[in-house]
């Protein structure tokens, strides 16, 4: 199999040696600024927002892709199931000015209607957001503690958890670590993601590292599930995954992790004769799928990377994916059903109340 696309700054930073090792005086440099900051926001020493309204963090511990986008849908289903008008607030990574990023187009086409603000200035957007929802989901926010939240939810990949695959963790630039593993200790809920792709002792390994991390913090794991084939020209219809079964498909993907994108279609049963890996959020253009879709191949992509590529590409097909449990479950329901009712969902009760009083 043929890999192509730019170089993506991960895989440079796994190889050991040269350059690379320049990284870990800036890198140590980071973890204790990082570790300053964060104890000055444990001592109060920080101020921290709080609104009148329930606040859901979805983050991690790294740089790149954890599942995050899927488990923030799967949030606002789960609060819109309890009666809840949710809305999301995130950072807006790779957005051009004035437009969305790809994430919330992806989270737009599949959340119809949920409110979402992008603003780096989280804190800012969720207040600009407080009056027309009764929650909100923060996509990325663990380390943006400018916000207090009443649930923080941090997700790690279980394939590679602290960020670069086979290496030792390390702190940015010379890893993806944004904090240390201890930070996981100020979660209400620790959640592993893709834990169906790797081995079994592997992942008893990571969750006694975890638990070790944080003790007495909920442990969930969860898989990201291929669900259903769409092609962009006819979205509202859904092709089964085996259409994948002994079919030679070729790859495109912008995303934070795309071993795992690959690994997802090679189990489907679909032969993968090339992958064009590009950084996350990456802005696609023409030039970037010339030479594909020849011999009427498919070129699969992620829903993520679907909103920014051409619709009209008759090769191109989707592979939508969706967050299962596979673990603790009844642990995140009873989370959410404790969260504090917000201002306005207190006034619609009492309206009710009153009303039928």
């Amino acid at each position: 199999m043929a890999a192509a696309g730019p170089a993506r700054i991960e895989d440079r930073l796994a190889r050991r040696g040269g350059a690379v090792e320049l990284l870990r005086v800036p890198a140590a440099v980071f973890g204790v600024v990082a570790g300053l900051r964060g104890s000055l926001y444990d001592r109060g020493w920080l101020p921290s927002d709080r609104l009148d309204l329930p606040v859901i963090s979805v983050g991690n511990l790294t740089v790149g892709g954890t599942g995050k986008t899927p488990m923030v849908a799967e949030l606002v289903r789960r609060l819109q199931a309890r009666g809840l008008r949710p809305g999301i607030v995130s950072r807006g990574y790779g957005a051009a000015a004035g437009e969305h990023n790809d994430e919330a187009r992806a989270l737009a086409r599949d959340l119809p209607g949920v409110p979402h603000v992008q603003d780096a200035d989280r804190a800012r957007g969720a207040r600009g957001l407080a009056d027309r929802v009764d929650a909100i989901v923060l996509d990325d926010a663990f380390q943006h503690r400018r916000l207090a939240r009443d649930l923080d939810l941090v997700l790690l990949d279980a394939t590679r958890p602290w960020g670069l695959p086979a290496t030792p963790p390390a702190f940015l630039p010379r890893g993806l670590l944004r904090e240390s593993p201890r930070a996981l200790g100020r979660a209400h809920a620790v959640c592993l993601t893709r834990t169906d792709q790797v081995a079994a002792d592997e992942l008893e390994r990571l969750c006694e590292q975890v638990l070790e991390m944080a003790p007495g913090v909920p442990l969930l794991r969860a898989v990201h599930r291929p669900r259903c084939l769409r092609d962009p020209r006819r979205p509202a219809e859904e092709f089964s995954l085996d259409e994948l079964r002994g079919r030679t498909v070729e790859l495109v993907s912008g995303i934070g992790n795309p071993d795992a994108f690959e690994a997802s279609v090679r189990d489907l049963g679909a032969r993968v004769a090339e992958h064009r890996r590009f950084p996350d959020h990456h802005p696609f253009g023409p030039d970037d799928l010339r030479g594909l879709g020849a011999q009427e191949r498919w070129i699969v992509t992620t829903g993520k990377d679907a909103v920014k590529l051409d619709a009209d590409a008759r090769a191109l097909r989707v592979l939508e994916v969706e967050l299962a449990f596979t673990a603790g479950a009844a642990v995140l329901d009873a989370l959410l059903d404790a969260l504090p009712p917000g201002r306005a969902l207190r006034e619609r009760r009492a309206l009710h109340e009153g009303l039928h009083g």
